[in-house]
């Protein structure tokens, strides 16, 4: 598998697009990840980040999508959301690359006011028509499991679970070991995933809240989920996932550390060269 990163690692700590995808390059990395909203950029920004990412040879694989307002009762905000995630998908196509990888949120009013399986019939319909959007571009969307009490996906039953009511080809799983590590999802519970999955996010955490810190800064315990992503098979990418540096003067160094203790757990699980 190729490593790569998702550039709002540089964003978040203030340095600018260009700057971020040569740096991304120079540490090593096999492959980006881009997190912008077509709907906030103009053509000159949107070819920029093609263009430079060409010239390095750097190919983009995923580009991020949070979009919780596919959940919405309010039918007016659930299609605005399904046009801005077809945009997405739009630049997904645009910049060449494999998936588009997407949030669509929690349970609202903890589940006290509408039913649970209201929202959740709501999610896949409309998932579903993205799913079909998605293949009629030759692309994938990735489903994020994330590590909150009332998010509709937060483990491997209920990502499975969605994955089989959108019932499309093109709608899988985006494994991430930190929010599996979060959830208490035992490795092995991975092999479920068989056939379901098409991205992989990785990144430490404390064990107690959602971090996204360099390998090794917390306690994931990694070579049983990679081994596990191995026997997958996916062909793919890993894609390093990092929130705010502590120090944004000396995010360079923070990547870099991200980047040299990632490429020795793929390198000792035999997943990259």
């Amino acid at each position: 598998m190729k490593l790569g990163l998702i550039n709002s690692a540089w964003s978040q700590a203030g340095r600018e697009t260009t700057w971020g995808i040569q740096k991304t390059k120079e540490i090593g990395f096999d492959t980006i990840d881009i997190q912008v909203d077509p709907l906030s950029i103009d053509i000159r920004e949107r070819k920029l980040i093609k263009d430079e990412c060409d010239r390095l040879d750097l190919p983009i694989v995923s580009l991020c999508c949070v979009a919780v307002g596919l959940i919405d009762f309010n039918e007016s905000v659930q299609r605005f959301s399904l046009e801005r995630v077809k945009a997405h998908l739009d630049l997904v196509y645009e910049f060449e690359a494999e998936n588009l990888l997407l949030v669509i949120g929690e349970y609202i009013w903890n589940q006290e006011v509408i039913p649970p399986e209201e929202q959740w019939d709501t999610g896949v319909k409309n998932c579903r028509l993205l799913a079909e959007y998605a293949d009629s571009l030759g692309i994938k969307i990735a489903l994020e499991l994330e590590p909150f009490k009332l998010s509709l996906v937060n483990d491997v039953d209920t990502m499975v679970r969605f994955i089989d009511d959108v019932g499309h080809p093109a709608f899988a799983a985006n494994i991430d070991v930190s929010h599996l590590c979060l959830s208490h999802v035992a490795p092995e519970q991975l092999q479920r995933l068989a056939g379901k999955a098409t991205h992989v996010h990785i990144s430490d955490c404390d064990g107690k809240v959602h971090g996204d810190l360099p390998p090794g800064r917390g306690v994931v315990d990694f070579p049983p989920y990679l081994q596990e992503i191995k026997q997958l098979g996916i062909d793919g990418a890993i894609s390093i996932e990092l929130e705010y540096a502590p120090n944004p003067d000396e995010i360079e160094a923070w990547v870099t550390e991200a980047y040299t203790q990632t490429a020795k757990l793929m390198r000792e699980a035999g997943l990259r060269d």
